[in-house]
């Protein structure tokens, strides 16, 4: 081997190793700057954290891709503890709870993982809702414990196939060179302002609420083997729906569906629409104006359907 060859061998083994500094740098901040908000259970030897607030009929909550518990706790909960006991997830391989290993992009999985911990706390009956991929795992869990499940509210939920592919982002993240080489990269030196742009892009077009971004805690998600937790749940979840889908009918629960009808990152008809078209028990608020977040952006008309549907399951 020629002494180019050599040098150029420990050029990139310093680099690589400088990458990795910076980015476990970067981790032990986030982590350090956005603690676990809740309490940490043990569900088969996995963590898995539960932030639980208010009294009343359970509600579980389950966030969207590249979220955690935060999102639900900014602003929707103080609407709800009042009257319901608000138990609000941290999905398996995000924030702070464990990921599944070869499991962690099946959403049925990820539903019984979180319905064990549930069990934890005594949980009975539930209110089920589900943002975005979080709508997988709650008719995931509506389809494992049917019995069990009172009602399921679902926020822009991808809960069906949809055409075409999602790009060639999350494939090459999730290959061997995007794992080795570009998610530390990410993660190391990933400026300020293209987290900023990433969330505007999600809440688009609505406005970022203010002190948001400041409080959902991006650098959590920004971690390693979040970030590649996260490309597998999305890049993998098409096939999971394609199978969950035909079974959707034999639920009976009442299922209130909140969508916006500006959301560009699930689609209004390739998923809510058509599960009203499929489930009698369906029944569909469309947001006009909305995007993606409508929680965050209409959070009185998701009050309003989480109240519906409760009172729908005979809890109010």
């Amino acid at each position: 081997m020629t002494g180019a060859c050599l040098a150029g061998l420990a050029l990139l083994a310093v680099t690589g190793c400088a990458v990795d500094q910076q980015a476990s740098k970067r981790e032990a901040r986030a982590e350090a700057a956005y603690p676990p908000t809740g309490q940490l259970l043990q569900v088969d030897g996995r963590q898995v954290h539960a932030d639980i607030r208010g009294s009343g009929p359970d509600l579980v909550l389950l966030h969207g891709a590249s979220g955690n518990s935060r999102d639900f706790n900014f602003d929707l909960v103080e609407r709800l503890q009042d009257r319901y006991r608000v138990i609000s997830f941290d999905r398996p391989g995000l924030g702070w709870t464990d990921d599944l290993g070869p499991q962690t992009d099946n959403p049925i999985a990820q539903a019984e993982l979180l319905r064990q911990a549930a069990a934890q706390l005594d949980v009975r009956n539930p209110i089920v809702l589900g943002h975005s991929y979080g709508g997988a795992v709650a008719m995931g869990w509506a389809l494992r414990d049917p019995g069990d499940t009172a009602a399921v509210v679902l926020l822009a939920g991808a809960t069906y196939p949809w055409p075409g592919d999602l790009g060639n982002w999350y494939p090459f993240i999730t290959s061997p060179v995007g794992k080795a080489a570009a998610v530390p990269l990410i993660t190391a030196y990933a400026p300020e302002s293209r987290v900023q742009d990433a969330i505007a892009g999600i809440f688009a077009p609505n406005p970022v609420p203010p002190g948001y971004a400041d409080y959902i805690g991006a650098g959590l998600t920004l971690r390693r083997d979040s970030f590649i937790n996260n490309a597998q749940q999305v890049d993998g979840l098409k096939p999971y729906v394609t199978a969950m889908a035909p079974r959707y009918p034999r639920l009976s629960m009442p299922i209130e569906i909140v969508h916006g009808d500006r959301d560009t990152t699930v689609g209004l008809d390739y998923h809510s629409r058509r599960m009203v078209q499929d489930l009698p028990n369906a029944r569909l608020t469309v947001l006009p104006g909305v995007g993606h977040m409508p929680h965050h952006a209409d959070p009185a008309a998701v009050v309003s359907a989480i109240d519906r549907a409760a009172a729908r399951a005979g809890l109010r």
